[in-house]
């Protein structure tokens, strides 16, 4: 009795985790407009997405739900030409003070000029973690692939299946790690002139609104969240939870060697590097391996 007992329990919390993995999103039905809703629109069946941007108003999109652990994608097509001052974000984030997000973030450059992609992660409220990148291709000529990966062992951000970041999981040392809080998707076409493109020294040209940043097949394959129970539920390493395999625990060599290639010539920035801005006090996570 016992055994049975046990093998019910088993097969219930792998029914609800099987459920919970198998997110198929499309923006119609997966997302709402949280402002600016009269510059943008859902297009098609609902796997396009247009933002706009004029002098009234930016646009943003959000998920109806949170999510705890799994892959997040979206196809975008940035702002051509001169889009110096706007900034097109994509991110997972959860609310309040304590918040934990996972960015990209698109900086606008004069026509010709190459965008700037910065990246960060948020752990409790605690930000100041960019890295940043020129891309190796034109992200305003064709849709790309932009991946945000995330499990309890390390979040990994894609380009076209290429990892370009990694934050490890290394909470059993008192760096915190997101873990324990349902994030939802957020994508946002905003002025950001004060500070997006040369630290703010070159503005929009309204002349040349409006803006528009097109997106195309957004897909959760992630845990719903569905409040505390998700901490365990989501975790568990089962089949369903496909994210919890070995396989995604570290990358593969081959993984590694790209890692290192768009490191190598084409970051801009890291925050590990800069002893200027933080005295030389360096976030505890740089002296440990990220890969």
């Amino acid at each position: 009795m016992v055994g049975s007992r046990a093998m019910f329990i088993a097969v219930f919390v792998f029914a609800i985790a099987f459920q919970s993995s198998m997110v198929h999103a499309n923006f119609r039905k997966s997302m709402y407009f949280n402002w600016g809703a009269n510059h943008s629109s859902i297009l098609g069946n609902g796997d396009d997405l247009r933002l706009v941007l004029d002098q009234t108003s930016g646009s943003g999109i959000q998920s109806k739900r949170a999510f705890l652990f799994g892959s997040i994608e979206m196809l975008i097509k940035l702002v051509p030409g001169n889009s110096a001052g706007t900034v097109t974000a994509y991110y997972l984030s959860s609310t309040g003070a304590k918040h934990d997000e996972i960015d990209f973030e698109f900086l606008g450059n004069s026509t010709g000029e190459p965008y700037t992609m910065h990246t960060n992660i948020y752990t409790q409220g605690q930000g100041n973690r960019e890295q940043q990148f020129k891309l190796w291709f034109d992200p305003t000529a064709n849709y790309h692939n932009y991946t945000i990966h995330w499990n309890p062992t390390e979040i990994v951000w894609y380009v076209d299946s290429v990892p370009i970041r990694v934050f490890k999981n290394y909470e059993s040392e008192g760096i915190a790690y997101p873990n324990k809080q349902g994030m939802r998707v957020y994508s946002s076409l905003w002025n950001a002139d004060n500070w997006a493109t040369r630290g703010g020294l070159v503005k929009i040209d309204w002349t040349s609104a409006p803006f528009v940043a097109n997106y195309r097949r957004f897909r959760a394959r992630a845990c719903k969240w569905d409040g505390p129970v998700s901490i365990i539920q989501c975790a568990l390493p089962i089949r369903a939870n496909w994210w919890t395999s070995p396989v995604y625990q570290q990358l593969s060599s081959r993984q590694q060697g790209q890692l290192k290639w768009v490191r190598d010539n084409y970051m801009i920035y890291n925050y590990c590097t800069d002893f200027k801005r933080f005295n030389g006090q360096m976030a505890p996570e740089c002296s440990k391996p990220q890969f």
